[in-house]
């Protein structure tokens, strides 16, 4: 009896709709969600994307670097790359000062370059334990990755790399996120950040942002700061495959010989080097180029960057 009705109401709703008298079910927008706002091909091969966050409360852009025979709504899907900016840099940064857009090595992959703000550490804030905007992992991990997968070819191989602050957020994305990255590379990274927490302070401060409000007191609130360390997240990078890059502040290669040691550079060798002792303690799978004379600057990157496309090319395979 129950199933005789079922087909009689069945009838009777695609009769109702034949006639017009019903409107069919649609499904509700989903405005917690990502959107494109705007696309804008930038250069050969470059495509920008303006991108609606729920996660930061505002409107963000974001650069492809797409492979060789990459079109928008094929059922295809290309190995990513996330490429991200450090302190002061923005997404054109890469494609503006590094060769990245003429390397060949890179024509089969999809390269990612998302806005992460001026100081925003790749991180969630805590902002007083409030949460709230920015929310940049989630922008980057959950939000603009979903919408990549399901309408511009991103597919579910991942490497991340980074320069300075990009560079912590590649090695704390990995950690704090187990198997979504099959490597990452750091470029004089801020790899250990409560290591100089007064730096992470007084950037932020230079900034106008709330110097307490990424990760609390560095004291108060270590945990926090701990949470997202990747010295302290090591463990969790074992079976990574990890690409460490830094100068010691010396003049180098790519520098006027006469200029003045790096203060920056100085201190995050003194970060790269810890983070390479404690993965060869646990016996990670890690490359180094911890150079010596460098600088903090964009030749070094550049160069680095390459050096590190095979172990990064080498796990997207």
């Amino acid at each position: 009896m129950a199933r005789s009705r079922s087909i009689v109401l069945a009838l009777l709703l695609a009769f109702l709709l034949a006639l017009g008298l019903v409107a069919p079910a649609t499904a509700a927008p989903a405005k917690d969600r990502a959107r494109v706002v705007k696309e804008e091909w930038v250069a050969e091969r470059q495509l920008d994307l303006t991108v609606d966050s729920p996660a930061l409360g505002k409107a963000v852009k974001v650069r492809l670097l797409t492979p060789d025979g990459w079109r928008k709504g094929t059922h295809k899907s290309w190995p990513t790359f996330y490429l991200l900016h450090g302190c002061c840099g923005d997404y054109t940064s890469w494609t503006a000062l590094t060769d990245v857009a003429e390397t060949k090595a890179l024509r089969k992959t999809l390269v990612v370059m998302p806005e992460a703000g001026n100081v925003g550490w790749y991180s969630d804030w805590w902002n007083g334990g409030n949460g709230g905007t920015p929310k940049w992992e989630t922008f980057h991990l959950t939000e603009l990755r979903r919408l990549l997968e399901r309408e511009y070819g991103a597919g579910h191989k991942r490497v991340v790399a980074g320069l300075s602050m990009g560079g912590f957020g590649a090695l704390s994305y990995a950690a704090r996120h187990p198997g979504k990255f099959r490597a990452a590379a750091s470029y004089s990274g801020v790899v250990n950040p409560i290591h100089d927490a007064q730096f992470v302070l007084n950037l932020n401060a230079a900034f106008g942002e709330d110097p307490l409000a990424l990760w609390g007191d560095p004291i108060k609130q270590r945990r926090i700061w701990n949470a997202h360390d990747p010295l302290h997240l090591a463990r969790k990078l074992r079976h990574t495959p990890v690409f460490l890059a830094s100068g010691n502040g010396q003049p180098g290669p790519f520098d006027d010989p006469n200029r003045q040691p790096d203060a920056l550079e100085q201190e995050l060798w003194e970060q790269n080097v810890l983070v390479a002792k404690r993965l060869k303690e646990l016996r990670a799978p890690l490359v180094t180029d911890l150079y010596g004379p460098g600088t903090h600057s964009w030749p070094y990157w550049e160069r680095e960057l390459h050096r590190s496309l095979p172990l990064l090319l080498g796990a997207l395979r």
